[in-house]
């Protein structure tokens, strides 16, 4: 929650300054390595006070635990890999397509507010996790199909505002569904190979995405992805049973 809060804190700041105070990119830059720096710097003198007493340590046993959730791994790839997307080469997609600076800023705010909104009835939504999780997917696939044809900057909001439901709403629910099912001595292992797909999935989407873009046009990895999404959306659904989250005996 608190990452998506400053997801879309950032931008909302950083148009006031470039706009308000008419600042340059570069003291931009500055200003947010000072946040950062200071950020470190406080984290790690509060940690010093705090004994750990327990470690957890990735390893390949735990990532083929996950072979268990074949289709939450597919879910898991496609939307981390759309979400690599939105957040690398989107941007430029914008730009090119006549947002200026200031509103490419003013979109990822309400990318923020969508992510923040949707997690916090996230509660709410886990009561029909796989309903739910077809309905992300659905969104995702929505949205990227919006930006292929959108050329205005409402027409991008919404775009946006579907997909921060979808990539919001996807993560916590397969995360729950996969901890439900896995023995609790081994579910601190198994957020770690989870992280692992999720790192994987993010990954491939921009090594797809910018050879797509340079090869075929500016638009064709959304077009893609919508086509995957639609398909992965009906996986999904063929699969619902399987993406509920079910309490198992330790």
């Amino acid at each position: 929650m608190f990452f998506v809060i400053g997801f879309m804190v950032g931008p909302l700041l950083s148009t006031v300054l470039l706009d308000g105070i008419d600042i340059t990119y570069r003291i931009l830059f500055q200003i947010t390595a000072f946040i950062l720096a200071t950020a470190i710097i406080s984290a790690l003198i509060i940690s010093r006070k705090r004994v750990r007493t327990h470690h957890e340590r990735l390893s390949f046993s735990s990532i083929k635990e996950m072979k268990r959730f074949p289709e939450v791994i597919i879910l898991l790839i496609f939307c981390t890999s759309s979400f690599g997307i939105i957040l690398t080469i989107y941007p430029a997609f914008l730009n090119d397509n006549g947002m200026s600076a200031t509103d490419i800023l003013l979109l990822y705010f309400v990318f923020g507010v969508s992510r923040v909104i949707s997690l916090a009835l996230v509660g709410k939504f886990a009561k029909k996790s796989s309903q739910t999780l077809i309905a992300a997917t659905m969104a995702v696939s929505i949205g990227l199909a919006i930006s292929v044809v959108a050329d205005s900057i409402i027409g991008f909001a919404v775009s946006l505002v579907l997909m921060g439901f979808g990539f919001s709403i996807f993560f916590p629910l397969t995360l729950e569904i996969i901890l439900s099912k896995t023995r609790k001595e081994i579910s601190g292992r198994l957020i770690g190979a989870y992280e692992t797909i999720f790192g994987i999935g993010w990954a491939i989407g921009p090594i797809i995405g910018g050879p797509v873009t340079e090869s075929f046009g500016d638009e064709t990895p959304y077009l893609i992805f919508c086509v995957i999404g639609i398909a992965v959306t009906l996986f999904a659904i063929m699969s619902r049973k399987k993406l509920e989250p079910q309490r198992i005996q330790s």
